[in-house]
């Protein structure tokens, strides 16, 4: 277990009074919701000045796709359940295997469900965890807290420390202990928040911003995404089926019937299906085209026509 050495929650901004919601105990419904509205409108902007370092993960975390790393993402509370909610979603939007994009929450699964608080002070445990799913160099992790000192993420970069591979911390604070432990950093000054101390909020806001920014930016940047589709989405239900094929005629100009035949050849993949349309070839050459364009669509369009 850590010492309890780290800065009193007291100093942090994320722990810091809210001088517009100091009477909100005493304010109608109407003036409760419309300052909420207008501390969350901050948010964005305090993600927009981090740009730049947000820009920076993706291009490493893109980086260790493309040599068969994987990403994981760590946090406790309501950090760790925002990351399984970004991890989650990687696998049916863009097809990506189960151990490519991860999620470690202190207190595990059960947690997501149950509060777990006591879990988050264990910063061996999170080495443990990734030491289980065999973290290796070219692996990337993301510590995830909302003052930057919760002990279990800052203990699983310390571990990718250990093993060498790359470091990111992404929190609500500046000059955060678990940045201290980082080869990247991402500090979203979102300042303090409605309900004091209450990080789900504004924190967790911007959390949720940060992490679908680098789950997108970094699967557009892997060929999952043509013009503004999801052409890897996986089709395993009814309504992704439909959206598989509402994706296929909006991209190929055919109509449902041959959208849908195309797909039953492609074994319900949206990417090959279009190439088979617009290069006009077969589904091997489809799959072909894609391998050697290293899973972008619309190079694989192009390199099929030409060798059709």
């Amino acid at each position: 277990m850590t010492p309890k050495l780290l800065p009193e929650l007291s100093n942090l901004a994320t722990e810091q009074r809210n001088n517009k919601s100091m009477e909100m105990d005493q304010m109608s419904t109407s003036e409760i919701l419309k300052m909420i509205n207008d501390e969350d409108q901050q948010v964005a902007l305090a993600v927009k000045k981090v740009l730049p370092e947000i820009g920076a993960v993706v291009d490493l975390i893109h980086e260790a796709f493309l040599k068969g790393g994987r990403l994981f993402y760590v946090g406790a509370g309501s950090s760790g359940r925002l990351a399984v909610l970004d991890a989650s979603e990687c696998t049916p939007t863009f097809m990506t295997s189960q151990d490519m994009v991860q999620a470690i929450m202190a207190g595990g699964e059960q947690a997501f469900l149950e509060a777990a608080e006591n879990a988050e002070d264990d910063d061996n445990q999170a080495g443990l965890e990734l030491e289980q799913r065999n973290l290796g160099k070219h692996d990337v992790v993301v510590g995830i807290t909302a003052s930057g000192r919760t002990p279990y993420p800052i203990g699983a970069l310390k571990y990718a420390n250990k093993v060498g591979c790359a470091s990111v911390s992404l929190t609500c604070n500046s000059n955060s202990v678990i940045s201290q432990y980082a080869d990247f950093k991402i500090e979203v000054l979102a300042g303090q928040e409605v309900l004091t101390g209450s990080t789900r909020m504004k924190a967790g806001t911007a959390h949720k911003m940060v992490l679908n920014m680098i789950s997108t930016a970094t699967m557009v940047k892997m060929g999952k995404v043509y013009e503004n589709l999801m052409v890897d989405v996986h089709a395993s239900n009814e309504k992704l089926r439909e959206r598989a094929k509402q994706i296929v005629m909006e991209i190929t100009g055919v109509n449902y019937e041959e959208a849908e035949k195309a797909l039953e050849i492609s074994d319900q993949k949206v990417k090959p299906a279009i190439v088979m349309l617009l290069a006009n070839v077969s589904s091997e050459q489809a799959d072909t085209a894609i391998k050697k364009s290293g899973g972008h669509a619309r190079s694989a369009i192009e390199y099929a026509k030409k060798r059709r």
